[in-house]
C-alpha cells in the first residue's frame, strides 16, 4: 500500500481527533462580525474558499478568498487566515509579511513550529492531520470537518460514512474513461476543484472542474462515453439527464460531500496505478513550493 493510501485511509481517525479540538477552532477562524481574509496555494487555495463560503454564510461575517500568489486589493480587514500544510510556501508567507500592523495573523498548518509560526499571532495547528505525501489527502479534509464544526454546522456521523465507503469499492469503473469532471455548488465547489487536481497530480490525466448547474454552458460539449463526471453534493435530475445523454458515467452523491472527496482522491489513486504510476511521486512536484 502506498504513502497516500495510507493517509487517505486514516481520515475518518483523524476527523475523530480533529474534533476534540473544536472549542479551539472557533476561537481562532475569526471572531463573528470580523471582515477575514482566507489565503492559500494549490489545494489551500481550494479550501480557502469553501471554508470563505461556509464562514460567511454561518453569519459569522464578510469572508473573502484569495490565492496568496496573487496581488489583489486590500480591504479592510480585521484577521487573515493563512492556510499552509507545511508552514514553509513562499507566498504564503510573503503574503502575511505584507498584512498591514494592527490586522490578525492567523496561521493553519500541519507542521507548528515551521516558518509560518514567527509570522502568524496565532496558529491553529493540525500537526496530528499532516501527512508525508507529496499529493495533499487528510490535512485539508481535516481542516475542513473542524471548519464545519467550529462554525455549527452539524458534521454528525461523517468519519462513520468515511468509514463505511472506505470499506466498499469505488462507486465507478475507470475501464475505457480518459476524461474525468467534478461538479459542485457553493462552498462544495472548492472540493470539486480540489477532486479534480487529485486527478491531474497523482495520475496526470485530463480533469475538469465546474459549479454544477455551470456545466451546461459549454464544458458539456466535451462530455463522451470516455467521460466519468460526479456531481458532490445536490445534483439536479435534469443536469443528470442532459450529461447521460452524451454517454458520459454519472456519480451523484450518496454521502458527506467531504466523503465524496475522499472517494475522488481513492479514484485518483487507482487512475495513476492503472497508468502504472506512482501516486507518492508526482512528476515535477513536491511536498512545499519553496522559491528562492
Amino acid at each position: 500500500m502506498t504513502i497516500t493510501q495510507l493517509e487517505i485511509s486514516s481520515q475518518p481517525a483523524i476527523w475523530r481527533e480533529a474534533l476534540g479540538r473544536v472549542d479551539e477552532a472557533r476561537t481562532l477562524l475569526g471572531r463573528r462580525g470580523e471582515n477575514v481574509l482566507v489565503l492559500g496555494c494549490g489545494t489551500s487555495a481550494f479550501v480557502a474558499e469553501s471554508f470563505a463560503l461556509l464562514r460567511e454564510q454561518a453569519g459569522w461575517g464578510r469572508t473573502d478568498a484569495a490565492y496568496a500568489s496573487e496581488p489583489r486589493p486590500w480591504r479592510d480587514y480585521d484577521a487573515v487566515i493563512a492556510l499552509t500544510r507545511s508552514g514553509t510556501t513562499t507566498e504564503v508567507l510573503d503574503a502575511l509579511r505584507e498584512v498591514p500592523a494592527g490586522v490578525t495573523r492567523i496561521a493553519v498548518t500541519g507542521v507548528s513550529d515551521s516558518p509560518v509560526r514567527e509570522l502568524a499571532d496565532a496558529v491553529l495547528g493540525l500537526d496530528f492531520a499532516d501527512e508525508e505525501s507529496v499529493v495533499q489527502t487528510r490535512f485539508p479534509t481535516t481542516f475542513l470537518l473542524l471548519a464545519r464544526a467550529a462554525l455549527g454546522y452539524d458534521v454528525t456521523g461523517i468519519p462513520e460514512q468515511a468509514d463505511t465507503v472506505l470499506a466498499a469499492p469505488l462507486p465507478v469503473s475507470i475501464d475505457g474513461v480518459s476524461h474525468f469532471v467534478y461538479l459542485g455548488s457553493g462552498w462544495v465547489h472548492g472540493l470539486a476543484q480540489e477532486a479534480a487536481l487529485k486527478i491531474r497530480e497523482a495520475a496526470q490525466a485530463w480533469s475538469e472542474s465546474y459549479p454544477t448547474l455551470d456545466f451546461r454552458h459549454g464544458p458539456l460539449a466535451v462530455a463522451s462515453d470516455a467521460s466519468v463526471v460526479w456531481i458532490f453534493g445536490d445534483s439536479d435530475p435534469a443536469l443528470v439527464d442532459q450529461i447521460e445523454a452524451t454517454g458520459a458515467r454519472v456519480v451523484v452523491s450518496v454521502s458527506d460531500p467531504l466523503v465524496e472527496l475522499v472517494q475522488a482522491q481513492r479514484l485518483a489513486v487507482a487512475v495513476a496505478e492503472s497508468r502504472g504510476l506512482n501516486p507518492d511521486a508526482p512528476r515535477h512536484l513536491t511536498r512545499s513550493i519553496v522559491l528562492t
